[in-house]
């Protein structure tokens, strides 16, 4: 009799339990990378009344199975679902991060600065102090740092990911090393006829990230070789400022006259060429040579038609003799006289054929493919995680500078991690140890996904589903509770 009233009242415990975690399921149904449990239930105990008995062949009689009765149910365990994928909430910051696994379940690493803890909730933001951080929490994101000396990531012991700090804010400006000659010079140009030329100019960056302009200009020569047609001079007429004022002056930064201008300037471009006769004292330069069939360019070098040991398809902006104070010291205990670099101007993609009279010619910084053009000081502009985990950070010079890496943790038994709250789990001795280093997210082809966030994995069909179930359940058990109580009633009303 009592047995019945015992195993239904543990029967509502149970049921009570898998009632309490659907409603904590529902509850959390739009909990950012929340993970659904269920509840597994199990026999509690029997009582044995008589064993079982083995079967006699001598007599003819036959075994007899124990007698049990059950005492009721309990609640052997709660899974977690934590390999079921959430859905994908896009939001557009960049800073919203989901976890796409691929073989393994993979956590995003947090610390609170004593414990180390484990997430999927991908929500973080920059904090006052540069750290990369939990929304919700205020958890610093773990990862692994760069390696100064060589620019790559360091796959040592995680450490909190500070995306913003002094060091971080601005890239180093670059000088200028290189540029390019590109475009059509038409030799019925009236510009490249006239008197002062056809006038280009190269814009360029000093050590300091400072901007420059380099003026040149090309003519046809005034020569007994003009008549080749396929020869023209150019001349470095100026270099001046951001602000349009000429840098050719003494080491007092006191201007220069005309005569020693010229000579400055003949020293820094074209100290080894010849002067052309167009104009008494006219600068010196190098003269340009075309191929007369194709108006492909041939060389450049000091003299009209010269094809000999000096003729060049490059020539040197020998701009580090630009002395722009006195010697400085720098801190690696070098010195320098200028903050300026060389800068090798190729001319080798400029070709010579018709153009209506129009010249196209134009000087760039640069190689053809975007290299040593020089950058002024940049300011950081913008922050991005890509697939692997790595942050990265944008300069408005168009540097982007890698500042750190996402590590992530994997466990042998995920399901076996203990939830903390706050959408985070820890260790347990079932989960697996984490070891302080973590793994590339990419390791076995997983990735993160910016601007996106894991959302719950809770199916709400199937936790009313359970509901029902477990609602019936429940009243089942009261039934047999208000049954045995029934009959405890007739019992005791045999004696009036």
């Amino acid at each position: 009799m009592m047995r019945s009233l015992f195993s239904a009242v543990s029967g509502l415990k149970t049921h009570q339990t898998r009632m309490d975690v659907i409603g904590n399921n529902i509850a959390n149904v739009n909990t950012e990378a929340f993970k659904a449990s269920s509840v597994r239930f199990s026999e509690l105990m029997y009582q044995t009344m008589s064993t079982a008995s083995g079967g006699d062949a001598s007599t003819g009689t036959g075994g007899v199975n124990a007698k049990q009765v059950g005492l009721g149910v309990s609640t052997a365990s709660t899974m977690i679902n934590i390999t079921g994928a959430g859905s994908s909430e896009t939001t557009g910051n960049p800073f919203d991060l989901k976890l796409s696994d691929s073989q393994t379940t993979n956590f995003f690493i947090v610390s609170d600065g004593t414990n180390t803890m484990f997430t999927r909730a991908g929500s973080f933001y920059v904090d006052g102090n540069g750290y990369l951080c939990m929304s919700s929490t205020g958890y610093t994101v773990q990862g692994w740092q760069v390696d100064k000396t060589t620019g790559e990531i360091h796959k040592d012991t995680v450490s909190p990911l500070q995306v913003m700090s002094p060091s971080n804010t601005t890239s180093a400006p670059e000088a200028t090393t290189k540029a390019y000659v590109h475009g059509i010079l038409d030799k019925e140009d009236t510009d490249v006829t006239g008197k002062d030329g056809y006038v280009m100019t190269l814009g360029f960056y000093d050590d300091l990230g400072y901007s420059y302009t380099a003026k040149f200009a090309v003519s046809t020569p005034k020569t007994t070789d003009k008549a080749t047609g396929n020869n023209y001079f150019i001349s470095l007429t100026d270099i001046v400022d951001s602000e349009g004022n000429t840098i050719i002056k003494d080491t007092n930064g006191k201007a220069l006259s005309d005569d020693a201008k010229r000579k400055k300037l003949d020293e820094i471009w074209g100290a080894d060429g010849k002067a052309d006769d167009k104009a008494t004292n006219a600068p010196k330069g190098y003269y340009m040579k075309y191929d007369a069939n194709k108006g492909t360019f041939i060389s450049i070098s000091n003299g009209v038609g010269d094809a000999g040991a000096n003729a060049v398809t490059a020539q040197t902006l020998k701009l580090s003799t630009l002395v722009t104070s006195s010697t400085t010291n720098n801190a690696d205990g070098t010195t320098q006289k200028s903050n300026f670099k060389d800068i090798n101007v190729d001319f080798s993609t400029s070709t010579n054929v018709g153009h209506g009279g129009k010249s196209t010619l134009k000087v760039e910084r640069g190689t053809s493919v975007g290299k040593e053009t020089g950058k002024k000081n940049g300011a950081m502009i913008g922050l991005s995680v890509d697939q692997s985990g790595k942050i990265y950070a944008s300069y408005d010079n168009g540097n982007t500078e890698l500042l750190g890496q996402i590590a992530v943790a994997q466990f042998a038994n995920a399901s076996g991690l203990e939830k903390i709250g706050d959408n985070c789990y820890q260790t347990t001795l079932n989960s697996g140890e984490f070891d302080g280093v973590g793994v590339a997210v990419d390791a076995d082809g997983s990735k993160i996904n910016s601007g996106q966030l894991e959302m719950s994995n809770v199916d709400l069909s199937g936790q009313f589903t359970d509901m029902i179930i477990t609602q019936r359940g429940f009243q089942a058990n009261s039934r047999v509770i208000t049954v045995s109580d029934t009959l405890l009633e007739e019992l005791i009303n045999l004696k009036r």
